[in-house]
């Protein structure tokens, strides 16, 4: 009968994904509509779509589980920070002003972005490079948190498990575009919404509620972080330094990476843009916040978690080990959703920047619509199973290589991207060899930390704190190169920047 819950939520769950594809196939009937759902999508679609493409299993299975147990309940910031700086800010910053220059470019990627606002057809070939590079890997990593999930519940294998999300993600994404991935995020982000609260709230009332976990909590001492008591129920935690670099990586992150950034693209209307803002404020607050906020509590269970056989990943799993059939059941539909709008959200990102970005025009000069349309939905597949096989790899043989990839993708995509992007959008004095040298700075950086980790000082050894600087690092490299190399043609530059004059006109 337990198990039977668990199939039937599955099986509904899927059915709607479905569903949904199917029933989105008269939006996918060309380029624009199939990547961007034709620029008309409302805020609440937006809103969860981004939401849901922000937090994946990574976060709440392993995140959640690895910040929660250093940090404790201090870990909460994270998520406080992912509301304010990831989503807030992004969207009030950002939001706007992307929505208007793409439209004004005609841009439906980021790499086009770079190469209509600085005039450069190489920038945006290698920026469709960098997005293929580590997008792959990182895809890869939306798997790692479903299997210790998968076996609690079913005793299924892993690679059963990752198949068949993979073969189901491609068939709604494939068939209905990206009207197809903002519904079933929309549907998604509710559950994660409902999810995330049952399971905290069920969690905490089997250790005798929120005081007493606390309080429980506040006894708990570690000699490698400090003898005293209350280090892991105290405001910013053992290590307030090191929790600063994972609320600045996991939050000022997405303003650089492409799949967050495109949402923007297709969103309907300057007035959406402020209700996808709250909205997606609150999404964040709720999921982000709870699961950092779940994860705090893990060293309660530490005599259940042997973290040196089975690393961080178990902590999550084991803290939902002793729930009831049905909340397992929601645990698991929770951790498919958020992978599954993930994986989605970066297929779409992949396979459209390699089409409409690096082979058309470059490998294939004459390539019209349909044949596009049809590039785009192979790419999908493919990207789709190359991840499938890595994180099957990974999971199979502990190929640490691998590991190591996918802990660096978000740094280097973020700290490569975010201050051109951001400039670009702002300032118009911004010079091509800026965005050069700042994509070759963050991918290079990161690619040394992870082949030549102990020439860094300690605080940088970490792919967190490593990606959190060069994102910092953009931020100055940019701005100072650009006021020392040659100016843009002012002409092409005041033609890009026309768009906001045009927009303040209108809205007169």
């Amino acid at each position: 009968m337990d198990l039977a819950i668990k199939i039937i939520m599955l099986a509904i769950f899927f059915g709607t994904m479905i569903g949904v594809g199917l029933y989105c196939r008269k939006h996918s009937t060309n380029v624009d509509g199939f990547v961007l759902g034709g620029r008309n999508v409302g805020p609440w679609l937006t809103a969860f779509a981004y939401g849901t493409s922000y937090f994946s299993a990574v976060v709440f299975v392993g995140y959640a589980g690895q910040f929660g147990w250093k940090y404790g309940i201090a870990s909460t910031w994270a998520g406080v920070g992912n509301a304010i700086i990831g989503s807030l800010l992004a969207w009030a910053i950002l939001g706007r002003r992307t929505r208007v220059m793409t439209q004004h470019l005609n841009s439906a990627t980021m790499p086009q972005f770079f190469e209509g606002r600085f005039d450069n057809k190489n920038l945006k070939l290698a920026a469709s490079v960098i997005i293929f590079i580590f997008l792959i890997p990182y895809t890869a990593s939306l798997y790692n948190g479903l299997s210790r999930l998968f076996g609690m519940a079913f005793n299924i294998d892993y690679s059963v498990c990752v198949i068949a999300m993979a073969v189901l993600t491609a068939v709604y994404v494939i068939v209905g575009g990206y009207m197809a991935t903002a519904i079933n995020d929309f549907i998604q982000g509710l559950i994660m919404l409902v999810g995330i609260v049952a399971v905290i709230v069920a969690v905490l009332n089997n250790q005798g509620g929120l005081s007493q976990a606390v309080e429980n909590l506040h006894q708990v001492t570690d000699p490698a972080v400090s003898d005293q008591p209350g280090a892991f129920t105290s405001l910013f935690g053992p290590e307030p330094l090191s929790l600063f670099g994972v609320v600045l990586l996991t939050s000022l992150g997405t303003w650089g990476l492409p799949q967050m950034v495109q949402k923007f693209y297709a969103i309907k209307s300057e007035k959406a843009i402020k209700k996808g803002m709250i909205i997606s404020t609150v999404f964040a607050l709720v999921v982000a916040g709870g699961c950092y906020f779940l994860g705090g509590f893990g060293r309660l269970f530490s005599d259940k978690i042997d973290l040196a056989a089975n690393g961080y990943d178990s902590i999550i799993p084991t803290m939902l080990s002793d729930l009831s059939p049905f909340l397992i059941g929601v645990v698991i539909v929770l951790v498919l959703s958020a992978s599954m709008s993930t994986l989605s959200s970066l297929v779409m990102a992949s396979s459209s920047t390699l089409t409409l970005d690096f082979i058309k025009g470059t490998v294939v000069k004459d390539l019209n619509e349909k044949k596009q349309l049809l590039i785009i939905r192979i790419l999908i597949a493919i990207f789709i199973a190359i991840s499938v096989v890595i994180a099957i790899v990974q999971h199979k043989s502990n190929v640490t290589f691998i590991a190591q990839l996918m802990g660096i993708s978000w740094g280097a995509l973020a700290g490569a991207f975010l201050a051109p992007f951001l400039y670009g959008l702002y300032w118009k004095r911004v010079s091509s060899l800026s965005v050069w040298v700042c994509f070759g700075f963050s991918c290079l950086f990161m690619l040394a930390n992870m082949f030549f980790k102990s020439i860094f000082p300690p605080l940088l050894q970490s792919p967190i704190n490593a990606g959190a600087f060069c994102m910092l690092a953009g931020l100055v490299i940019v701005p100072i190169v650009s006021l020392l190399s040659k100016p843009p043609k002012k002409e092409h530059v005041e033609q890009v920047f026309s768009c906001y004059r045009k927009t303040k006109e209108e809205e007169k």
